[in-house]
């Protein structure tokens, strides 16, 4: 077979960047959000993460500390050599003199991702209160970017539900723009008809984290991988967009009850070769 060198050279980055892809999909770490087994953590917070350490998931989000301080965290952290994430906050918690309090705190525990998973009806009362949310979030995303935080938004379903003909979730993160992350719960949007592949491509390089989490449409107990998800090509995505850092366990079924819903989860995530 017969190859100049520039094509020897061509042949040689397509390999490497071959390679890297699947170096990278390879160093995405998995981290499990609190709130899957929240009845628990209200009253061990300390043993569920324990627990959450020694099944395997390298970090956690949280949705709320159970009354604990930033250096409790800190310590249980530590203490099971976990990370963190991210953190569920509401909006109020960065807007005028609470964003000093948030930041100080989540400074303690470790954690630069503020994902904001929903807001009050003023904040998204017609598609041009959605646009102007998503101004709002650029701005506190340049107030605490120089301390090393990126803000992000967590859908839901109703930001894929029309409104005066227009996405809410489109026009909100284009408002937006690219200094505010995209959290997307992929279970959520495939329910409310989005394509997640189409998401992350639209939105590539400002996806930091993903919820993980099954879809079915007869089976709303369906667990990771029993539902209409198509994950091959989700993880392909993910894996190709810049900047991607956390894949974010999920479990909201009602038979889910302790931590043998989770420990499925990371399992079955393993089994996918994540």
């Amino acid at each position: 077979m017969n190859m100049n060198r520039r094509e020897f050279g061509q042949a040689t980055l397509a390999g490497l960047a071959s390679a890297t892809a699947v170096f990278a999909a390879k160093k995405i770490p998995i981290a499990v959000q609190v709130y899957s087994v929240r009845q628990i953590a209200q009253q061990d917070t300390a043993g569920v993460l324990a627990q959450i350490a020694k099944l395997g998931y390298q970090g956690v989000e949280f949705a709320g500390y159970y009354g604990h301080s930033a250096q409790d965290i800190r310590k249980i952290l530590d203490d099971n050599g976990l990370k963190v994430a991210g953190s569920h906050i509401g909006l109020e918690t960065l807007l005028g003199d609470q964003q000093a309090k948030t930041t100080d705190f989540n400074h303690i525990i470790g954690n630069k991702n503020l994902i904001v998973p929903g807001f009050a009806q003023k904040y998204r009362s017609s598609i041009g209160a959605w646009k102007d949310t998503g101004k709002l979030f650029a701005d506190i995303a340049a107030k605490v970017k120089p301390e090393g935080f990126s803000v992000g938004y967590h859908n839901h379903g109703v930001e894929f539900e029309k409104v005066d003909g227009e996405t809410p979730f489109y026009a909100f993160f284009d408002s937006a723009g690219p200094t505010v992350s995209v959290q997307l719960d992929i279970g959520h949007a495939a329910r409310a008809g989005a394509d997640p592949v189409e998401v992350i491509h639209r939105y590539k390089g400002r996806i930091v984290s993903v919820h993980v989490k099954e879809y079915s449409p007869t089976n709303d107990e369906a667990g990771l991988g029993e539902g209409a998800i198509k994950w091959k090509d989700v993880f392909k995505a993910l894996e190709s967009s810049p900047g991607m850092e956390w894949y974010i366990s999920e479990e909201e079924a009602k038979s889910c009850k302790g931590v043998e819903c989770i420990q499925k989860s990371i399992g079955i995530l393993h089994k996918m070769g994540k």
